[in-house]
């Protein structure tokens, strides 16, 4: 079963995101700021990361430029997913490292696809 960490400080979208990946067999770690987030990639060395953009003290941008450049953590793959939406974020966010960038509110099918895929 992968493993699939959550950074994102929206409680409403974190029982999204656990509602979708349950229903799909994955297993789910969750962080709530970037900060939390990088701690629990480098403990835990999750199959994925989900990324939110926006969040307090350590945004999703600078985790994820924290996490693709750890040396034991860079071989994680960071889906970022922000309401942000504009192709400066999405190019941004994939110069920081990320391998995807998608658009709140997710599509289920289209999250689990990126999620496998990302993994393979």
């Amino acid at each position: 079963m992968a493993t699939v960490l959550v950074i994102d400080d929206s409680p409403s979208e974190m029982a999204k995101f656990r509602d979708i990946l349950a229903k799909n067999n994955f297993q789910i770690l969750e962080a709530t700021n970037g900060e939390q987030g990088c701690q629990m990639a480098a403990d835990h060395l999750p199959d994925v990361i989900l990324m939110d953009v926006v969040m307090p003290e350590m945004n999703g941008f600078q985790a994820t430029r924290k996490i693709t450049r750890g040396k034991t953590t860079a071989h994680i793959p960071v889906i970022m997913i922000s309401t942000k939406n504009q192709e400066t974020d999405r190019v941004w966010g994939k110069r920081q490292g990320a391998k995807e960038y998608m658009n709140k509110p997710v599509d289920e099918n289209g999250l689990v696809h990126m999620i496998r895929k990302v993994m393979e």
